[in-house]
Protein backbone atom coordinates (compact mmCIF):
# COMPACT_ATOMS: atom_id res chain seq x y z
CA UNK A 1 0.00 0.00 0.00
CA UNK A 2 2.90 2.65 1.28
CA UNK A 3 5.88 0.97 -0.90
CA UNK A 4 7.42 2.38 -4.19
CA UNK A 5 5.95 2.29 -6.93
CA UNK A 6 6.40 -0.79 -9.72
CA UNK A 7 8.71 0.82 -12.58
CA UNK A 8 6.70 0.92 -15.78
CA UNK A 9 9.01 -1.20 -18.08
CA UNK A 10 6.59 -1.37 -21.62
CA UNK A 11 7.49 0.04 -24.60
CA UNK A 12 6.53 3.63 -25.90
CA UNK A 13 5.49 2.86 -29.46
CA UNK A 14 6.05 6.28 -31.74
CA UNK A 15 6.94 7.45 -34.91
CA UNK A 16 10.99 7.38 -35.04
CA UNK A 17 10.80 9.84 -38.69
CA UNK A 18 9.03 12.76 -36.45
CA UNK A 19 9.64 11.90 -33.27
CA UNK A 20 13.30 12.26 -31.20
CA UNK A 21 13.82 11.12 -28.22
CA UNK A 22 15.25 14.08 -25.68
CA UNK A 23 16.01 15.27 -22.52
CA UNK A 24 14.83 18.37 -21.83
CA UNK A 25 17.31 19.93 -19.30
CA UNK A 26 16.83 23.19 -16.77
CA UNK A 27 19.79 25.39 -16.90
CA UNK A 28 19.00 27.08 -13.46
CA UNK A 29 18.24 24.23 -11.41
CA UNK A 30 19.44 20.95 -13.43
CA UNK A 31 16.30 19.25 -13.39
CA UNK A 32 15.95 16.80 -16.58
CA UNK A 33 12.68 15.79 -18.05
CA UNK A 34 12.79 12.83 -21.10
CA UNK A 35 10.43 13.33 -23.61
CA UNK A 36 9.55 13.14 -27.30
CA UNK A 37 10.28 16.21 -29.80
CA UNK A 38 8.33 16.60 -32.97
CA UNK A 39 10.99 17.09 -35.65
CA UNK A 40 9.37 19.41 -37.69
CA UNK A 41 7.32 21.51 -35.13
CA UNK A 42 9.68 21.18 -32.10
CA UNK A 43 6.79 20.30 -30.18
CA UNK A 44 7.68 18.44 -26.93
CA UNK A 45 5.81 16.12 -25.05
CA UNK A 46 6.91 15.03 -21.68
CA UNK A 47 6.78 11.18 -20.56
CA UNK A 48 8.90 11.32 -17.46
CA UNK A 49 11.21 12.94 -14.82
CA UNK A 50 15.05 12.06 -14.71
CA UNK A 51 15.93 11.97 -11.12
CA UNK A 52 19.10 9.62 -11.49
CA UNK A 53 21.29 7.07 -13.78
CA UNK A 54 18.38 4.34 -12.93
CA UNK A 55 15.49 6.92 -14.42
CA UNK A 56 17.91 7.63 -17.40
CA UNK A 57 18.51 4.13 -18.27
CA UNK A 58 14.53 3.48 -17.94
CA UNK A 59 13.84 6.24 -20.15
CA UNK A 60 16.11 4.68 -22.72
CA UNK A 61 14.57 1.04 -22.37
CA UNK A 62 11.31 3.07 -23.09
CA UNK A 63 12.54 4.26 -25.99
CA UNK A 64 14.80 2.20 -27.62
CA UNK A 65 17.35 4.36 -27.94
CA UNK A 66 20.88 4.96 -26.33
CA UNK A 67 21.78 7.82 -27.63
CA UNK A 68 19.25 10.61 -26.00
CA UNK A 69 20.28 14.65 -27.18
CA UNK A 70 19.92 16.73 -24.53
CA UNK A 71 18.39 20.21 -25.13
CA UNK A 72 18.15 23.54 -23.01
Amino acid sequence: MFGRKKKNTERISYDKALWQPVLKCSICNGEQVGGLRNRTTGEFREIMLVRNQDDLEQFCALTEERNIEKIY
